[in-house]
């Protein structure tokens, strides 16, 4: 079931919930740096990549709400698991690239 408008706008803003995206964002940030160099997008990638590393909290606020909006996240809330999370922070990522 899907969250609702007022449980979105609350997880979106939610400091906590920020933490673990802002760890998810890290983990992508650190798989992109060591991907190869011929990976479709590899240059804005890496961009974003170094930019995550250089500012994790600006990026974790910044994806937030659009991680909020992902399937999986409407579906468990707050107590999504990390995998599924990390999963939901990587296609959002991709969606912004």
């Amino acid at each position: 079931m899907a969250m609702t408008y007022e449980e979105s706008a609350a997880l979106m803003v939610d400091p906590t919930f920020r933490g673990r995206v802002k760890v998810s964002v890290l983990k992508y940030a650190s798989y992109i740096l060591s991907e190869a160099p011929g990976t479709p997008g590899h240059s804005s990638r890496v961009r974003w990549a170094q930019e995550a590393t250089r500012s994790p909290e600006v990026v974790a606020t910044n994806v937030q709400p659009p991680v909020v909006m992902e399937d999986g996240v409407q579906s468990a809330g707050a107590s999504i698991t990390d995998a599924a999370l990390q999963t939901a922070v990587e296609t959002t990522v991709n969606k912004m690239l």
